[in-house]
């Protein structure tokens, strides 16, 4: 049950139960459960959070509006930013500012959770349209790059994918 408050700066008070929060797919083995809105805190920040199935991948792409902060909850998920990769487990920490290619994927056996922490707030609507589009079936890549291209989000080809994707045993998506 959510309790709602209000306050100068816009932030609101709000409670969130664990287990609590809308869920949602968004790429196959990629989920998102919506925890706090940009609405709850005047535009500062969102929190969602990601659970991924083993072998799940995040394909790489770019943020220009928001800064990403993630916390592994269970399980290792990879992470790599432009020449930078690192394999986290429970209570590992990252930034993935603006600006460069990034992915993150299931590095382990088992399955994974982190928390994402997005800011500024907004870029949690990306992800509600994708669990609407997602809920209707799979989504067609082209409408599926309309939508990133509409928060301004590029995909990426990086060189370095296909070597992510063999030593971890990843399923890439396919357009």
């Amino acid at each position: 049950m959510a309790i709602h408050g209000s306050s100068v700066s816009g932030a609101q008070l709000k409670v969130v139960q664990p287990g609590e929060g809308r869920a949602g797919g968004l790429v196959p083995g990629v989920g998102v459960v919506f925890k706090i809105d940009g609405a709850d805190t005047g535009g500062a920040l969102s929190i969602v959070e990601h659970p991924f199935a083993v072998g799940a991948l995040v394909p790489p792409h770019i943020h220009t509006l928001e800064d990403e902060y993630s916390i592994v909850l269970e399980g290792e998920i990879g992470f790599r930013s432009n020449d930078r990769e690192v394999v986290l487990g429970p209570g590992g920490y990252i930034i993935k500012p603006r600006g460069e290619v990034h992915a993150m994927w299931n590095a382990g056996s088992t399955r994974a959770r982190m928390i994402e922490v997005i800011s500024p707030a907004g870029f949690e609507n990306f992800f509600r349209d994708m669990t609407d589009m997602t809920a209707a079936g799979a989504p067609d890549f082209a409408d599926v790059a309309k939508l990133a291209e509409r928060y301004q989000l590029p995909f990426a080809q990086p060189a370095w994918l296909p070597d992510v994707i063999e030593r971890y045993h990843l399923t890439p998506l396919r357009d």
